[in-house]
C-alpha cells in the first residue's frame, strides 16, 4: 500500500490518480475530510501531530510526504513522520522538498527543509527527494480577477522563472514510489522554459480566447496581498525569488525528461487544461 499525503492538493489529486491506475492500493491523507477515487481509502490526519498518521501507515509499504504549512506548525515534529513510517514497515519514503533547498539555503524555512532531507538520509528507508521551483498552478491566484475583470495583477511582469506544471511532479512522485531506480535521486523539476507573468498572462489570453490585461503590482502591494494567505516570511521569500531569481533559479532542469522520459508541460499547456477556472 501506498500514502499519499496532501493529497487534495495540485500535486495529490494527480498523484493519487496515477497511483490508483496502476491497481495499487493507496490511502490517502489530508487535514479535511475529501472524496477519493473508487478504491482509494482516505483518511483525516492533521501532520502536524504525526502519531496521528499511524493509523494510515498501517501496512503501507511506500510513503509520500508533502508537508507544505505543517513543516512550520508550532511544535511540529516533521522528522517524527519519517521515525514513525521506518517503525510502521514502510519501506520507502519520497519527500517533496524545494529547489530553495539549493538555491537558497540559509533562509528558515529552506534550512529546516534540508534537515528534513538529512533525516530522510539518514533514516535507513529508500528514498528520493523532489525539488521544484515555482508551480504554473500559482497562476489560479489570479482566477478571480481574471474571471471578474480579465486582468491579471502581479509583480514582475518581465522577470520569469521555469514554472513547473503540478502533474509534472505527480508523475515524477509516481514513478519514484513505484521504481527502484529513482532511489536515492534528488530531482531538480522546472518547466520547460522560463516565461514572465507577462507572457502567462498572454498564455491565459490564447486559452481563453479572448484579451486579458496585465497589470503590474508594486511589491509593497504584492506583499499585502500575499500576507493574507500566508506568512510574511514566506511571502517575502517568494517574492525575493520572483523579483531576483539567480542563476540556478533560472536554469532549465532535464530531470523531468530523465524520470518521465518526456519533455516537462508548458506553462500554455496548464493553462489550456484549467481554463475552467478563468471563465
Amino acid at each position: 500500500m501506498i500514502v499519499v499525503t496532501g493529497a487534495t492538493g495540485n500535486i495529490g489529486r494527480p498523484l493519487t490518480r496515477a497511483l490508483a491506475r496502476t491497481g495499487r492500493q493507496v490511502t490517502t491523507v489530508s487535514r479535511h475530510a475529501a472524496a477519493a477515487p473508487d478504491g482509494v481509502r482516505h483518511l483525516t490526519v492533521d501532520l502536524a501531530e504525526p502519531a496521528a498518521l499511524e493509523p494510515a501507515l498501517a501496512g503501507a509499504t511506500a510513503l509520500f510526504l508533502l508537508l507544505s504549512g505543517d513543516l512550520h506548525a508550532e511544535g511540529a515534529g516533521p522528522a517524527d513522520i519519517i521515525g514513525l513510517a521506518a517503525a510502521s514497515g514502510v519501506r520507502r519514503v519520497v519527500l517533496l522538498s524545494s529547489l530553495g533547498v539549493a538555491t537558497r539555503p540559509f533562509g528558515t524555512t529552506r534550512i529546516r527543509m534540508r534537515e528534513l532531507e538529512d533525516e530522510l538520509r539518514k533514516s535507513g528507508l529508500d528514498w528520493a527527494v523532489l525539488r521544484p521551483g515555482g508551480f504554473a498552478s500559482n497562476a489560479l491566484w489570479w482566477a478571480e480577477s481574471v474571471r471578474a475583470q480579465r486582468v491579471v495583477a502581479a509583480p514582475f511582469g518581465d522577470v520569469g522563472v521555469p514554472v513547473i506544471d503540478p502533474l509534472d511532479i505527480a508523475e515524477v512522485a509516481a514513478a519514484c514510489l513505484l521504481d527502484d531506480r529513482h532511489t536515492g535521486g534528488v530531482y531538480e523539476l522546472t518547466g520547460p522554459q522560463v516565461i514572465t507573468p507577462r507572457e502567462q498572462t498572454g498564455a491565459l489570453a490564447a486559452a481563453l480566447g479572448s484579451p486579458v490585461r496585465f497589470h503590474e503590482l508594486t511589491r509593497a502591494e504584492a506583499r499585502a496581498a500575499m500576507a493574507r494567505s500566508m506568512p510574511a516570511e514566506l511571502a517575502d521569500d517568494t517574492l525575493d525569488i520572483l523579483g531576483s531569481p539567480n542563476p540556478a533559479e533560472l536554469r532549465v532542469s532535464e530531470d523531468v525528461e530523465r524520470v518521465l522520459g518526456r519533455a516537462p508541460r508548458s506553462f500554455a499547456d496548464w493553462a489550456t487544461d484549467h481554463v475552467a477556472a478563468f471563465r
